[in-house]
């Protein structure tokens, strides 16, 4: 099993920036992929960006320039850094991994909140 753990949400100005962490622990080693979710009051949980082992990494369009996802296979974490961050990112950051055979896991999720 694999269990994940967020950090990092609160609450920003417009075009400020965030960094959220995600750790893992666990069975690490059969963690596929692993990525950031998000949820906003009324709205279905949306991708917002994710990266496999090797790097390669995958953005919603409505981040692509703003958000970076990198990944520390040593520490078994995920980090999603956002920049020039709007309104329309207030939502819950939640991490996932997805494991090599197909199975999902799901962190607690953080707040982040973008408002003047």
């Amino acid at each position: 099993q694999v269990q994940l753990v967020e950090s990092g949400g609160d609450l920003v100005q417009p075009g400020g920036s965030l960094r959220l962490s995600c750790a893992a622990s666990g069975t690490t080693f059969t963690i596929y992929s692993m990525g950031w979710y998000r949820q906003a009051p009324g709205k279905q949980r949306e991708l917002v960006a994710s990266i496999i082992k090797s790097d390669s990494a995958n953005y919603a369009d409505f981040v692509k320039g703003r958000f970076t996802i990198s990944r520390d296979n040593a520490k078994s974490t995920v980090y999603l850094q956002m920049n020039s961050l709007k309104p329309e990112d207030t939502a819950v950051y939640y991490c996932n991994a997805r494991l090599y055979n197909n199975i999902y896991y799901w962190g607690q999720g953080t707040q982040v909140t973008v408002s003047s």
